[in-house]
């Protein structure tokens, strides 16, 4: 009798443990999937969004898009969630369209962004890794921000409450 308890209890360790380590292998594989997929977000987001919202632009006039560091303070404002965050980007990458659009004072600087052959999941790894990381600014982002939203207020035309 004594011999089948002491054989069900290793069991039960044995199964414990065995659980524990699969656990902490499934761990470690889904973070090293996650940085395999923030690292590919970060190379697309540099490859194709950069072409238009690059960090590195000498000035605001000289800029053809906001910076991505704006586009993620905006977005995360009305999207505080990673789901939503990531849908409302993609949404609006794969068909931009004025009346979607939520950074309406970038629309009337620099219109509404064109349609872009974009592939949908590399748009969400793009998205993905812009609300999981601090994103580069312009030099001159910081004071731009605080000119342009002086009341703390953000995605608003001027003159409109």
């Amino acid at each position: 009798m004594k011999f089948i308890v002491l054989l069900i209890m290793a069991m039960i360790w044995t199964s414990c443990t065995d659980s524990k380590s699969k656990s902490t292998a499934l761990q470690n594989r889904t973070t090293y999937l996650s940085d395999i997929q923030e690292s590919e977000g970060y190379v697309l987001m540099k490859t194709t969004c950069y072409v238009c919202h690059n960090p590195e632009s000498p000035s605001h006039d000289k800029i053809i898009a906001p910076p991505m560091a704006a586009v993620k303070m905006r977005y995360s404002m009305q999207y505080p969630s990673e789901e939503e965050f990531v849908e409302a980007i993609v949404s609006w990458t794969m068909d931009p369209q004025e009346n979607k659009a939520l950074m309406r004072g970038a629309v009337m600087k620099f219109n509404t962004m064109p349609k872009q052959p974009f592939k949908e999941e590399e748009m969400r790894k793009i998205a993905t890794y812009i609300y999981h990381n601090k994103l580069e600014e312009p030099n001159w982002f910081a004071s731009h921000k605080k000119e342009m939203h002086k009341n703390g207020k953000m995605g608003q035309r001027r003159g409109r409450p």
